[in-house]
């Protein structure tokens, strides 16, 4: 791995039983060729032949998963069969943008999407059991977000402080990134509804963070810290810790500056073995999806310096790693999504058990 990173202050974690995801997830680059229904010792491929699918969240123990070019979302079922729930409408897909991001918070379906102009944030009711989903009418969460053919952030998520934060790109926009007053070129908190918490870092802005290019991850580790992934542009891609009100330097800077006035990030890699996207945090590791570097990458809390490349050529481009609710990692593959070179069952999910 040709990596750069900054050494961050030790702390003391607990090492939970995921953390031979790592043995396990190797185990599935030798099988990855296996039929699609046929366990590995703990590694499963499920479901297939999605169409540029981008984000993964759960709905209790339902996963449901977006696809950018065709507006759907997805319910998967226990044997892997992918059931629409329903087509967010105002979606209008071009280059990277379309239906992006998924989140669930008490009973609803949150999305992030690319519409005539703008990107935006919705949520609709969840009906019904699973197997029989649906979805009720749209309430706005948040409107105007700067939209391009590229750039267009898009991972939400809540944080263990309930609140909603969405990555936003800067929509080629580069200087906007800098701008307080713009909604581009940032990582964004607001309450469920829509509202700036009243202790964010700058008043009444929905603004955490800003200095980005375009971020498309974003995790929490148990102590509560975040962290979040962003491509860059030729030089280095980045792995950040989040801090309320830090800049994060685009367009100043791209990777480390060690200047004392920009965020460093605690890794960086070039984007050719890179390009990441989706993260998510086990009780001992950050695990990262990449696209153009086409592999997982496993970075220890314990080691923030490290990390470990498995499949790395296998599978293709990588958009979205989450842990399931019972542990389980679900990796969502994007060959599919015109950058790609889609194979036989792209684009797909892999669940990758610890056993």
């Amino acid at each position: 791995m040709t990596a750069s990173a900054r050494p961050r202050p030790s702390t003391t974690r607990r090492r939970a039983s995921i953390a031979t995801v790592t043995a396990s997830v190797a185990l599935l680059s030798a099988c990855a060729a296996q039929p699609a229904s046929t366990p590995m010792s703990g590694v499963e491929s499920s479901t297939e032949d999605l169409d540029a699918p981008w984000s993964i969240a759960f709905h209790d123990d339902v996963p449901l998963v977006s696809e950018r070019d065709t507006a759907r979302v997805l319910e998967i079922a226990e044997d892997g069969e992918a059931r629409e729930v329903g087509v967010i409408d105002g979606a209008s897909p071009g280059g990277e943008g379309g239906l992006l991001g998924l989140a669930v918070y008490d009973g609803e379906l949150y999305t992030y999407f690319t519409a005539d102009g703008e990107n935006r944030v919705e949520r609709r009711a969840i009906v019904g059991e699973a197997g029989a989903l649906s979805l009720g009418s749209a309430t706005t969460v948040l409107d105007g977000i700067p939209a391009a053919g590229n750039h267009n952030g898009g991972r939400i998520a809540f944080g263990p402080d309930g609140m909603l934060y969405v990555t936003t790109g800067d929509a080629g926009d580069r200087d906007s990134a800098q701008d307080l007053d713009a909604l581009s070129g940032k990582i964004l908190r607001l309450t469920p509804e829509g509202e700036v918490p009243s202790d964010n870092p700058f008043h009444e802005s929905p603004v955490y963070s800003y200095g980005h290019r375009n971020p498309q991850g974003i995790a929490w580790d148990a102590e509560g810290t975040m962290y979040a992934s962003e491509f860059g542009q030729d030089t280095w891609d980045e792995l950040n810790i989040i801090e309320p009100g830090g800049d994060y330097g685009w367009p100043e800077v791209e990777g480390m500056a060690d200047d004392g006035e920009h965020v460093d990030p605690v890794q960086q890699w070039r984007p050719d073995q890179a390009s990441p996207s989706g993260i998510a945090v086990t009780a001992s590791e950050i695990v990262i999806a990449n696209l153009r570097g086409e592999r997982l990458r496993v970075v220890p809390l314990d080691d923030l310096t490290s990390g470990t490349e498995l499949f790395v050529g296998e599978l293709g481009r990588l958009r979205d790693v989450v842990v399931g609710p019972d542990g389980t990692l679900w990796v969502l593959t994007n060959n599919t999504d015109g950058r790609g070179s889609p194979r036989s069952g792209d684009d797909r999910i892999l669940r990758l058990a610890d056993d």
